[in-house]
Formats: C-alpha cells, sequence, structure tokens
C-alpha cells in the first residue's frame, strides 16, 4: 500500500491524538481509585474492540481476512499491551504528568533501536542527543540512595515498550490497513485480558462503566490518528510532535488531581524534549 505524503495533515493528527492520549491515561488513573489495574487495562482493551466496530462498519471493513504480515502485528501489540499495563501501574503510584515526563524518552528509545528494526544507521550526533536526553531523564526521576521508586520504573519501562511499538506500527503503516492494525491490536489485548481479569473483578457502578468507556473510545480513536499520521509522514518529522502530550497531562493532572510537576521536572523535560527534537531535525535533513 502507497500513501501520498501529507506532511501538514499527518502533523495535525499526530498533535490531536497526542493530546487525546493522555486524557485516556488520566481516566485510566482515575479508575484505579476504585479497581484493580487488570480490571482497568481489560477495560481499555474491551471498550477499544467495542468503539472500533462501528468506525469498521463505517470504512466498509466488517469482513476481514488475517493478514499476511500477522506476525508483526501480534508483536506490536504485545508491546503496546506491555506498555499499557506498566503505565497505568506506573500512574497508581505517581502523578499523571510526571509519569508522561519520563515517557518522553521514548522518542529517545526509538532512535536507539531503529538499527536494528527499521535498519537506519545513527550517527555519532544523535547518539549524543541520546545520551544528553536520558540525562534529561535523571533530571526527572532524580534517584536518591534509595532508587528510583517502582512507579518511575514502572513508567521507563512503559516508554521502551512504546517505543518498541511505535518503530512497529511505522513498519506496518505502508503495508497494512490502519483498521486492520487497529483491530488485530483490540483483539489481542481484549484476549489476553480477559483470561485474567475474573481474578481482580469489582463489580462498576454506571459511572465506572462510562468512564471505561470512555477511556475505551480515546484509545480507539487516538491510536487510530497515530496510524494515520505515520501512513502519511515519516517519523523524524512526527517524533517531536508527540511531547504534546505534555500539555494536556499537565492540565489533566492539575484540575482532576491537583497535581502539577514541579520547576526540576520541567528542566528534565525541557532536555528530554530538546534532545529529541535535534534528533529529529538531524533524521529529516538527512532524508
Amino acid at each position: 500500500m502507497i500513501s501520498t505524503q501529507k506532511p501538514a495533515l499527518a502533523i495535525a493528527l499526530m498533535v490531536l491524538a497526542m493530546l487525546l492520549v493522555p486524557v485516556m491515561d488520566g481516566t485510566a488513573k482515575l479508575l484505579m481509585q476504585d479497581f484493580d489495574v487488570v480490571q482497568v487495562v481489560w477495560a481499555r482493551y474491551a471498550f477499544h474492540f467495542l468503539t472500533l466496530i462501528p468506525l469498521l462498519a463505517m470504512s466498509g471493513q466488517i469482513k476481514l481476512s488475517i493478514p499476511t504480515n500477522i506476525r508483526l502485528q501480534l508483536v506490536r501489540a504485545a508491546f503496546l499491551l506491555g506498555d499499557t499495563f506498566l503505565f497505568f501501574a506506573a500512574l497508581a503510584l505517581i502523578p499523571l504528568a510526571n509519569g508522561k515526563a519520563v515517557f518522553f524518552v521514548a522518542p529517545l528509545v526509538m532512535t536507539a533501536l531503529s538499527p536494528l528494526i527499521l535498519k537506519e544507521k545513527v550517527g555519532r550526533r544523535r547518539w549524543t542527543a541520546v545520551a544528553i536526553g536520558f540525562l534529561g531523564a535523571l533530571v526527572i526521576l532524580r534517584p536518591d540512595v534509595q532508587g528510583i521508586s517502582w512507579g518511575y520504573a514502572l513508567a521507563l519501562a512503559s516508554a521502551v515498550l512504546y517505543a518498541l511499538y511505535l518503530l512497529y506500527t511505522r513498519k506496518l503503516a505502508k503495508s497494512s490497513p490502519p483498521m486492520v492494525t487497529l483491530l488485530v491490536t483490540a483483539i489481542f489485548g481484549t484476549v489476553i485480558m480477559s483470561v485474567a481479569v475474573p481474578f481482580y473483578w469489582t463489580a462498576p457502578d454506571l459511572t465506572g462503566w462510562l468512564l471505561m468507556l470512555a477511556m475505551g473510545a480515546l484509545g480507539t480513536v487516538s491510536h487510530y490518528l497515530i496510524i494515520k499520521a505515520f501512513e502519511w509522514g515519516e517519523m523524524p518529522m512526527l517524533a517531536p510532535f508527540t511531547y504534546a502530550e505534555i500539555v494536556s497531562a499537565s492540565l489533566f493532572g492539575l484540575m482532576v488531581f491537583g497535581q502539577f510537576p514541579d520547576l526540576w521536572t520541567w528542566i528534565g523535560i525541557t532536555i528530554v524534549i530538546v534532545s529529541g527534537i535535534y534528533i529529529s531535525r538531524r533524521e529529516f535533513k538527512r532524508n
């Protein structure tokens, strides 16, 4: 499948997706005040699947055969499931915006792993930028003599899995329709989590069900937008715009939880973002 490049539209879709994702994550954090993380992750995927069906019907792709690249699809889906579980678990322990701040190392991890997955060369300057970016992550984490808290460690691990998810999204963007990729992701996560959720189940009230529905719908829409953005734009061009997440993460965290990043966290965020933008500009010029 060959797509015409539409850089302005790709950027707009990526920014919109990045503004929606923290709202989904914040909704998950809100739900985890009453429900186990396993049930919340199950709801994220189950309602993702349910809200995807109308999109499939409207697109005329309700009958889909098994894709030829099913192995890559399942690997990608597994990375996103692992990322979701770890990040939701992290949010039960740390503020939303702080979790997103740690998550910003994902583009740096993407750069570090791109030689292995996308067979891209990474020059000395980009490796330097990656190293500086990780120093920024340490400013955010600020490990003390007792070590990094579990919440930050989980967020960091989830960022690595998210970077792998994005790399495989890019790998699949040119060869697989977005609806196919979304459907495989939804089915994989729903099936896996449905096996575990009976052991952690708490009956939701109406508010709980509505929040779960909203979380699933936000997941469907945001990840569809990410897939379309990668279909119409190159990764180096789009990577800096993933940092738009900090806007809605900070606002949601402040308005709903009364939490806002401190000065040192913002300093670390700035270092990580500048490093990521530098890497993207170098890559954009190289291409």
